[in-house]
C-alpha cells in the first residue's frame, strides 16, 4: 500500500494536468468538424485536428520556457505544418505548380475563395489555409492563458471564437450542428472539473497567514464565487429564451456579402464573337482529344430528323463542345447571367432527366488561341483537373477564373444526356416560376415577329411541333453568311427575318438564326435558350469556322433539346414573302388583293411585312434614315449659330465702342466666364471682390484637373514679384491673367468714364481674353465642348440691353 499511494497520486497529478490541454485540443479540433461539414472528404477536418494538437503540445513543452519565447517557437511549428497541409491538399487536388506558387496564390486568395467556392468545397491550398492558420493561433492562445496564467475559463475564448466563426461560415449550408455544440460544452465542462493546480495535495496556500487573515481572505473567495454564480445564472436566464428562440432560425450566409468571380463582356455574351470567328475560319482555337463511353450514340443530338452538317456517327465524333449557355434576353443583348462559384475537381452532380441515356465522355483539351474565362466542355462537366475552374449549376457554364492562356491543358469528364426522341412528338413544357427565365419575352418585339410567331404556332399545337416549324421555316428560307455583321436586337433580328435580300437582309450568321429561334419560341409558348459553342468533333484541332450557336428547347421528362436552324447544304432559300405576307388589319373596301408575284433568279427586293409589298412608299430604312439626318443638320445649323452670334457678342464688347465700353465689355467677359465654369457672381460684390473670386475660381478648377490642391500663386493673389495690381506690375505670372488689373481698370471707368485710354482698353481685352482662355481650358473635355455654344451669356446680354 505505501507504494501504490505515490503511483496512484502521480497518477492523479497527471490526469489532471492533461485535463485542460485535452479540453483546449477537443474545443480547437470540434471548430473543424463544424467546418468540415461543408467540405469534400474529412481532409480539412484531420487537418484542423493537426493543427489543434500541435500547438497546444508546443505550449505545454515550452512551459518552463520564458514566455516571450513560445511564440517564436509555436509560429515557426505552424509554418511547417503550414507547408505540409498546403502540399498534401495540392496533391489531393491534383495542382500543378510548385510549393512556394501554391502557398503564393493561396495566401492572395484564400478569404475570397473559401467565402465563394462551391459547396461541397474541396480541400485545396486556397480552402484550407485559412483554417488550419486559425485552428493553429486559437489552439496557442488558449494554451497560454489556460495554462501559463492559469485562467482556464478565459483560455477557453479563443477556440470558442473560432468555433463561432466556423458555425457562422458555414451558415445554412448545412445542417444544424447540434452534437458538436453538445460535444463543445461536455469537453469544455471536462476542462473546468479539473482545473491545474501547482500546490501539492493537502497545501494550502493560505496557512502560513495569521486566523484573521486568512477568515478575510477564505470570505473574500466565497462571495467572489457566489457572485460569479449569480452572474451566470442571470446571464442564462436572460440570454436563455434569446438563444432557445433562435435555435429554428435560419442563419444568416456570409457568402452573400462576398462577390464571386465575375466575366467580362465577351463572356457574358460570347454569341457577339461568332461574327468575327466566321471571318477567320482558320484560327486554331483548341486541341481536343475525346474518349466515349456508356450510353450508345444516336445519329445525331439534334431533334431536327436530319443530322446537322459536319455530323459523323462515330465513336469520338460527333461530340459538341459547349462554351456558354445564354438563358437572359432584354430586348438587346443574350447574357449568360451566371453566379460562378470556385469549384473543385468534383462538380456537384446533375440530376438527369427522367426519360434521357446517359454516356460518359473525357476529353482533353489544350488551349491554342481561345481567350476569356469562359472553359469549353461537353455538357454536363462533372470532373475537371488541370485547372482551377468556377461553376454555374444553373447553366453548366465553366470559367477559369485567372483567363484562359495558350498552352493550357486541362481534362473534362462530362454526362453526356441523350433524349429518348420517341417521346418527343408528345411531350409537353414545363410552366411557373421556375422556367419564368427562360419564357421571359422583353418588351418591345416588333408586330412582323409576333405575327409570324402566331403564324407558326396556329396549325401546331403540340410544343415539338411548334418548335419544329420554326426550326424549318428558318432553314427554308434564310441563308448564312459569314460576313453578316453581328448583332441580334430586336431590330437586327426583325432586318435579319424581314429585310430585302438584295439589301443585306434574310441572311446572318449562327448568331442570328438561335437568336431568332429563341425569341419566336418563346413567343409561342417555349422555354428557349440560347447555347455558343463548337460543331461536334472529338480529335484533333478545333477552329474559328467551327464556333456557331444553337437553340435549345425544355421539355419535361426530357431536359433541354437542341435544335439546328441553320439550312441544309446546297439548298437554295425560298423568298420570305411565299410563305408570310402579313396584310393590313382593315384593307379598303376598293383595294384589290396584291397579285402573287413568282420568284425569280434575281428576286426584286422584299417590301416590308407591315404593308402590301408595291405600296410605292419609301422602306422604314429610308425613313429612318432621312429623319436622322434631317435631325443632325438641324442641330448642326443651330450649334453653328449660337457659335457665331457668341462670337459676334465677344467681338462687339472688346473691339466696338469707346475705351470706356470695351473696358466693361472685357469685365463682362470674365464674369460670363464665371457664370459658364459654375462660379457666378452677385452685382453686389465690388470689382476687387470679383478679381479675388476669379483667381480663386482659376486655382481651384486648375487643382481639380490636376488632381492637386489649390495652392498656387493665383489662390492667394500674389505672384512671384509680391506687387500688387496697381503696384509695380499685374500679380500673375507667365500665362497668368492679371483681373486684378482689369479691376482697377473698371473702377478708373466708373470714376472718370472719358479718362479710359486706347491702349487701356487694349490691354483690358487682352486681359480678359487670356483669362478666359485659362478657365475654359481647366474644364473637362465636354465642357470645354459646350462652353462656346452656351446661350447664357447671349441671354444675359438681352436682358442688360433691356430697359428697366
Amino acid at each position: 500500500m505505501g507504494r501504490g499511494t505515490p503511483v496512484v497520486t502521480r497518477v492523479v497529478r497527471v490526469l489532471r494536468a492533461a485535463a485542460v490541454p485535452v479540453a483546449l485540443i477537443g474545443l480547437t479540433a470540434l471548430a473543424g468538424v463544424v467546418l468540415g461539414r461543408v467540405y469534400a472528404g474529412d481532409l480539412l477536418t484531420r487537418l484542423v485536428i493537426g493543427a489543434a494538437v500541435g500547438s497546444v503540445l508546443v505550449s505545454v513543452a515550452t512551459r518552463r520556457l520564458p514566455s516571450w519565447l513560445v511564440a517564436p517557437l509555436s509560429v515557426a511549428a505552424m509554418a511547417g505544418w503550414t507547408l505540409w497541409s498546403l502540399r498534401l491538399a495540392a496533391n489531393h487536388a491534383e495542382l500543378p505548380g510548385g510549393l512556394l506558387e501554391v502557398t503564393a496564390d493561396a495566401a492572395r486568395n484564400g478569404i475570397p475563395r473559401l467565402l465563394t467556392a462551391m459547396i461541397p468545397v474541396e480541400p485545396a491550398p486556397d480552402t484550407v489555409l485559412v483554417p488550419v492558420v486559425a485552428a493553429w493561433l486559437a489552439g496557442l492562445a488558449g494554451a497560454e492563458v489556460a495554462l501559463r496564467a492559469g485562467r482556464v475559463l478565459l483560455g477557453y475564448l479563443p477556440p470558442a471564437g473560432l468555433y463561432a466563426t466556423a458555425l457562422y461560415a458555414v451558415g445554412p449550408n448545412a445542417e444544424p450542428a447540434v452534437g458538436a455544440t453538445v460535444a463543445f460544452v461536455a469537453v469544455a465542462a471536462l476542462g473546468l472539473a479539473s482545473p491545474p493546480s501547482t500546490a501539492t495535495a493537502g497545501d494550502d496556500p493560505a496557512a502560513s497567514l495569521t486566523p484573521r487573515v486568512r477568515a478575510a481572505v477564505r470570505l473574500r473567495l466565497a462571495t467572489s464565487a457566489a457572485l460569479g454564480v449569480a452572474l451566470v445564472v442571470g446571464l442564462v436566464a436572460v440570454l436563455g429564451p434569446v438563444v432557445a428562440g433562435q435555435v429554428d432560425g435560419r442563419p444568416v450566409d456570409p457568402r452573400r456579402y462576398v462577390e464571386p468571380p465575375q466575366v467580362q463582356t465577351l463572356d457574358e455574351n460570347p454569341l457577339i464573337r461568332i461574327s468575327g470567328w466566321a471571318l477567320h475560319p482558320e484560327q486554331k482555337l483548341l486541341d481536343v482529344s475525346t474518349e466515349r463511353s456508356g450510353a450508345p450514340v444516336p445519329p445525331s443530338d439534334d431533334a431536327s430528323p436530319e443530322p446537322e452538317p459536319g455530323t459523323s456517327s462515330g465513336p469520338a465524333d460527333g461530340v459538341r463542345i459547349r462554351l456558354a449557355v445564354l438563358s437572359d434576353y432584354d430586348g438587346v443583348t443574350w447574357r449568360v447571367g451566371a453566379t460562378y462559384r470556385n469549384a473543385g475537381r468534383i462538380l456537384p452532380a446533375a440530376t438527369p432527366p427522367r426519360d434521357s441515356t446517359v454516356g460518359t465522355v473525357r476529353q482533353q483539351i489544350t488551349v491554342a488561341e481561345l481567350s476569356g474565362r469562359l472553359l469549353p466542355a461537353v455538357a454536363t462537366p462533372q470532373e475537371v483537373s488541370g485547372a482551377r475552374v468556377a461553376y454555374d449549376p444553373a447553366s453548366g457554364t465553366l470559367i477559369r477564373p485567372e483567363g484562359l492562356t495558350p498552352g493550357l491543358r486541362y481534362a473534362v469528364t462530362s454526362a453526356e444526356e441523350h433524349p429518348d426522341s420517341n417521346l418527343l412528338a408528345t411531350a409537353n413544357v414545363p410552366a411557373g416560376d421556375e422556367v419564368a427565365r427562360v419564357l421571359r419575352v422583353a418588351d418591345g418585339v416588333p408586330d412582323p415577329m409576333r405575327r409570324l410567331a402566331a403564324q407558326l404556332a396556329e396549325e401546331n399545337g403540340a410544343p415539338f411541333a411548334r418548335a419544329l416549324a420554326i426550326e424549318q421555316f428558318l432553314a427554308e428560307h434564310y441563308r448564312v453568311a459569314a460576313d453578316a455583321p453581328s448583332g441580334h436586337a430586336y431590330p437586327n433580328l426583325s432586318f435579319f427575318l424581314f429585310g430585302p435580300r438584295n439589301g443585306g437582309g434574310q441572311e446572318g450568321t449562327s448568331e442570328q438564326f438561335a437568336a431568332a429561334f429563341a425569341v419566336l419560341g418563346r413567343l409561342s409558348g417555349l422555354p428557349t435558350r440560347v447555347v455558343v459553342g463548337f460543331r461536334p468533333g472529338g480529335q484533333g484541332p478545333v477552329l474559328a469556322g467551327d464556333a456557331y450557336a444553337w437553340p435549345e428547347v425544355l421539355f419535361d421528362g426530357l431536359g433541354w433539346v437542341s435544335f439546328d436552324p441553320l439550312p441544309r447544304p446546297k439548298s437554295e432559300p425560298r423568298p420570305v414573302e411565299e410563305d408570310f405576307r402579313p396584310t393590313p388589319e382593315d384593307p379598303p373596301p376598293s383595294e384589290a388583293p396584291a397579285p402573287t408575284v413568282e420568284p425569280s433568279a434575281s428576286p426584286e427586293p422584299v417590301a416590308a411585312p407591315n404593308g402590301p409589298p408595291n405600296s410605292g412608299r419609301p422602306s422604314t430604312v429610308v425613313l429612318v434614315g432621312a429623319s436622322s439626318g434631317g435631325l443632325l443638320l438641324l442641330v448642326g445649323a443651330l450649334l453653328l449659330t449660337l457659335l457665331a452670334m457668341r462670337r459676334s457678342l465677344t467681338r462687339t464688347r472688346l473691339v466696338q465702342g469707346d475705351p470706356g465700353q470695351r473696358i466693361a465689355g472685357a469685365w463682362r467677359e470674365v464674369t460670363d466666364a464665371l457664370r459658364l465654369a459654375g462660379r457666378p457672381v452677385g452685382d453686389d460684390l465690388a470689382a476687387t471682390e470679383v478679381a479675388r473670386h476669379a483667381r480663386q475660381s482659376l486655382a481651384e478648377a486648375r487643382a481639380k484637373a490636376s488632381g492637386g490642391n489649390a495652392t498656387d500663386s493665383t489662390a492667394t493673389g500674389e505672384g512671384p514679384t509680391g506687387k500688387g495690381a496697381t503696384g509695380g506690375g499685374p500679380t500673375h505670372s507667365g500665362d497668368e491673367p492679371a483681373v486684378d488689373e482689369l479691376a482697377a481698370l473698371l473702377n478708373r471707368v466708373g470714376f472718370a468714364p472719358d479718362a479710359a485710354a486706347a491702349d487701356q482698353a487694349a490691354r483690358a481685352a487682352e486681359v480678359a481674353t487670356v483669362y478666359v482662355a485659362n478657365l475654359r481650358s481647366a474644364r473637362p473635355w465636354w465642357r470645354r465642348l459646350l462652353w462656346s455654344v452656351h446661350p447664357s451669356p447671349l441671354h444675359r446680354a438681352r436682358q442688360s440691353r433691356q430697359p428697366n
